[in-house]
């Protein structure tokens, strides 16, 4: 009897060991975007994860759902003066502009640079009931580091950022737009990589849709290759048609799901609920 029991104890500490019968995540097989005023739940709710623009007037928490998971959209390298945490961003910390969109680039090199983008921009979200990031311009500190020591600095700032997101939050979950310089040093922190326009972009400061050259694509995939071989995390591409081009809609996504990468075709806004891999291919707004 004795014995019978120490090993019916035994299983059950086998059982709930470290990883032992942690049930694996679920794979992200599909992901939208959308930057427009009040989001649409039902559309939106065919997709795995939503990004959703934060100053929308969207309320995650008051639309909780069992398959979509509502991440918002969270710039790092960018601040557009429009934001509630501008007033409280001291200006010394603007290393310029990037015109095209209206924005100031953030020096990412000041010490107290990570805590104050967790205390203002993270955790509103994360009491408004967002529990995952899309943290986009994690690469515009090369519109004016121009030195490899400068770049250094810039990427050893954007690691503290990460880090210090994953300190306070450690069940945030992140997405990467981009920020491949600093994955070796942060990949067990990622959710997973994002990138822009594998085939067909958006040209912001022209307004205009165009066709992606063979060698950026080519670099784009020679990253892909290494975030899903070493890494070992999902690929997700963003890509832009115009509003009723279903023909490029309908191409582009077969292209990129040919690929391995979780494709979403959308405006260049991300005003309309756009086209993944298994979505209609007619938009909606």
């Amino acid at each position: 009897m004795l014995k019978s029991l120490l090993a019916c104890i035994a299983s059950a500490l086998a059982m709930t060991s470290a990883g032992a019968q942690t049930p694996a995540a679920a794979p992200l097989e599909s992901f939208a975007l959308y930057y427009g005023r009040n989001p649409p739940v039902e559309p939106l709710s065919a997709f795995d994860v939503a990004v959703i623009e934060p100053d929308s007037g969207f309320e995650p928490s008051a639309h909780r759902l069992p398959h979509t998971e509502w991440f918002a959209y969270a710039s790092v390298g960018e601040v557009l003066p429009s934001r509630r945490y501008y007033a409280a961003l001291p200006k010394r910390w603007l290393a310029g502009h990037n015109e095209a969109w209206a924005s100031r680039v953030i020096d990412q090199s000041h010490p107290d640079w990570p805590a104050f983008y967790v205390q203002h921009v993270i955790a509103p979200l994360w009491d408004a009931g967002y529990r995952g990031f899309f943290l986009d311009t994690l690469d515009s500190y090369q519109l004016f580091a121009r030195t490899d020591a400068e770049r250094a600095r810039q990427q050893a700032g954007l690691i503290a950022v990460v880090r210090a997101i994953k300190a306070r939050f450690p069940g945030a979950k992140l997405i990467f737009n981009r920020g491949f310089e600093i994955l070796p040093q942060v990949h067990d922190l990622v959710y997973a990589v994002a990138f822009e326009s594998l085939y067909q972009g958006w040209d912001q400061a022209h307004q205009r849709y165009v066709e992606v050259p063979e060698a950026d694509r080519a670099w784009l995939l020679a990253q892909a290759k290494t975030i899903r071989e070493q890494y070992r995390l999902p690929v997700l591409s963003i890509d832009y048609c115009a509003p009723g081009d279903a023909a490029c809609v309908r191409d582009t996504v077969a292209k990129i799901r040919a690929l391995g990468i979780v494709p979403y075709v959308t405006d260049g806004a991300l005003a309309t609920v756009g086209t993944g891999p298994s979505t209609p291919t007619a938009s909606s707004n």
